[in-house]
């Protein structure tokens, strides 16, 4: 997917943070969320909306979110239909904004609200990309089994030749994280999967990037959409990034 060129996000606008919330299936977390994300961010005092983008969830999440939406203009929503995709949730609110920082967090209470103030003041103090790192100094994984900790390293390790070595992170699978507009326009991205943060550090135009401790939480209610299916995009991801670095060394 294409990340359009826009012509609002080029005139000088005051900054405006947009944090798309990818759902599907999210009725009995994302009320508590949104209070406790409203109540993170209202304090700043910084131009703001929230974007729920739900997948045509059937448990009720888009009639929770609409009636949130209806008493607060900061809250909105975007149901799909017949779609599916993390990356393509949250590629498709961001470009429903015209917000100069562009957010994403899950549903699931895994990214802890409470760090929002942190990675906004990172972001609007003038930084490219902003991550909720459970990789970097301070970070925890929380209670994973030993072979989730072994997978999620491996497949961090398998980042490293293609990350850019000025911009390299510790935590490139992060679903945590702030990105500026502009370093997004004009730019491709792959829809399907779950790892757009890989993507973005790989394609897009940054020059500076934080990375704030992040202590991954467990998930309140409802289960995990990890399946096989999310590790046969990340091998596709991967594979396509790959591809492109060997042609832009060679050509480039």
């Amino acid at each position: 997917m294409r990340f359009p060129v826009s012509c609002q996000s080029c005139k000088g606008f005051d900054e405006k943070l947009a944090l798309v919330i990818p759902t599907l299936c999210e009725a009995r977390n994302i009320g508590k969320l949104l209070d406790e994300v409203r109540s993170a961010v209202q304090p700043l005092g910084i131009p703001y909306e929230i974007v729920v983008v739900d997948d045509d969830s059937e448990d009720g999440t888009s009639e929770i979110v609409s009636a949130i939406a209806r008493a607060d203009d900061h809250v909105r929503l975007i149901v799909r239909k017949a779609q599916r995709g993390l990356s393509g949730a949250i590629l498709h609110g961001w470009q429903s904004t015209d917000a100069t920082i562009l957010g994403v967090m899950d549903a699931d209470f895994q990214h802890p609200p409470e760090l929002l103030p942190k990675l906004i003041a990172t972001a609007f103090g003038g930084n490219d990309l902003v991550i909720g790192s459970r990789y970097t100094n301070g970070g925890e994984l929380g209670n994973w089994k030993p072979i989730r900790r072994l997978l999620s390293l491996g497949a961090v390790w398998a980042t490293w030749p293609i990350q850019r070595k000025s911009i390299r992170v510790k935590d490139p699978m992060s679903g945590f994280f702030l990105v500026r507009r502009r370093c997004l326009e004009g730019e491709t991205f792959q829809s399907s999967g779950f790892k757009l943060l890989l993507d973005i550090l790989v394609r897009a135009r940054l020059t500076s990037v934080e990375e704030v401790p992040m202590s991954f939480g467990r998930r309140i209610n409802g289960s995990s959409k990890a399946d096989f299916r999310v590790g046969r995009d990340y091998a596709q991801l991967l594979t396509r990034l790959y591809a492109w670095k060997f042609v832009l060394r060679s050509f480039g």
